[in-house]
């Protein structure tokens, strides 16, 4: 009998986690492990429901990580910012994550990472942590010689904290921090669309003509203005929503990541979107208003 393939995956109880188990379950080639910090949270528990092994581990403790990667053939990692102690100790927790990941025989690590904005701003937007500690983490990565790719995500669609009812209730507004509304966001609709490409590497890093392994992949669903989205979201709801942009999130880095996006960019303007790559592979991508319809309404209609 074929031994199981196992895919280890990180921040399981996470946005981008569970939607790379959910593909893993509903595709069925992979055995999915779910490694989370607490294994008897309501969401490890419902993971736990769906098929998956759940298992405990901490980015803080090394052989807690080697445990949960043991006889695991790929592995998917993520590391969360606002979880760490110290606007540095993010990296330490990715290092930890590759150093396992060797030491535990991975044959395949996919990276979920972010830009390094201090090196894109030639030092303009030098304190945007959750992005720059992300990126070093990759640097690491890549002198380690661990078989990987890593993708990079757009803005997650689902977090839609900025779309408003007015107190008519006749509209609604979408309010933007930092942001010259002629420039462009890129999104991603992460439940949908990040499960699938994760789960297309994991099919085919074996593939030497794929050219999957040590290359960077975009696993960003659209690309648009924010009154071009605003748009697409009036066309779901049926109602007016107004774009506008605020001085401030009320949060200094958020503030300079919106900044740094508005202007220059979560990616390169002239990358092929969505990644032409991770098409041939056979992703299909959702658009902004496939999300909005699916999405949106039920939350805002």
């Amino acid at each position: 009998m074929q031994a199981h393939r196992v895919a280890a995956v990180f921040g399981a109880t996470g946005v981008q986690g569970s939607s790379i188990l959910k593909a893993l379950l509903a595709d069925g080639t992979f055995t999915p492990r779910a490694v989370t910090r607490n294994p008897n949270s309501e969401k490890a528990l419902k993971l736990k429901e769906l098929g998956a092994e759940v298992v405990q581990a901490d980015l803080r403790d090394v052989p807690s990580l080697k445990n949960a990667m043991n006889g695991v053939e790929v592995v998917f990692g993520v590391t969360d910012y606002y979880s760490a102690q110290g606007h540095t100790s993010e990296i330490l927790m990715g290092k930890n994550l590759v150093d396992a990941a060797i030491e535990s025989d991975v044959k395949y690590f996919v990276w979920s990472s972010l830009p390094h904005t201090t090196g894109v701003s030639n030092g303009k937007y030098p304190n945007i942590y959750h992005f720059d500690n992300k990126a070093k983490i990759d640097e690491y990565l890549r002198d380690s010689k661990l078989p990987h790719s890593i993708v990079y995500p757009g803005l997650f669609s689902c977090n839609f904290g900025y779309l408003t009812l007015s107190p008519d209730s006749s509209s609604y507004n979408l309010t933007i921090p930092k942001y010259d509304l002629n420039s462009t966001q890129y999104f991603t609709w992460v439940e949908r669309d990040l499960g699938q490409c994760v789960l297309a590497l994991f099919k085919h890093y074996k593939d030497s003509s794929a050219g999957i392994l040590d290359e960077t992949f975009y696993a960003v669903s659209e690309k648009m203005t924010y009154p071009e989205f605003a748009t697409v979201i009036e066309k779901a709801l049926g109602k007016p929503v107004h774009c506008v942009s605020k001085p401030s999130s009320g949060m200094q880095e958020l503030d300079d990541m919106y900044e740094f996006q508005s202007e220059f960019g979560m990616y390169p303007h002239t990358l092929a979107l969505p990644d032409p790559r991770l098409e041939r592979l056979g992703v299909k991508f959702s658009s902004m208003e496939m999300f909005a319809q699916e999405d949106l309404k039920k939350r805002f209609a």
